[in-house]
């Protein structure tokens, strides 16, 4: 069930205030966050922010096709692993 229209979108208040901070400043830094469930709004655009995946940060830079997307959409938690094509084993 998506989030009611009467409310604004979902964005941890941490990371709202870093992003302010620094569109005060000129220069750009990359912003930690552990908020996967933060919706990405037109603020954000053109930042790097870097989204836990429960092991390590991915840097995802932020675009305007992103916007209304969860950050955590960007950063997949599972790594899917092929079976081995040559594996002589089950061959027998």
């Amino acid at each position: 069930m998506s989030r009611s229209l009467q409310k604004n979108p979902f964005v941890a208040n941490h990371l709202l205030k870093k992003i302010d901070k620094i569109n005060q400043k000129t220069e750009k830094e990359i912003i930690l966050t552990w908020s996967r469930a933060s919706t990405i709004i037109p603020s954000m655009i053109g930042h790097t922010i870097a989204i836990h995946n429960g092991r390590e940060y991915l840097p995802i830079y932020i675009t305007d096709l992103m916007i209304g997307h969860k950050l955590g959409e960007f950063a997949p938690t599972r790594n899917y692993s092929e079976y081995a094509k040559n594996d002589n084993k089950s061959r027998r």
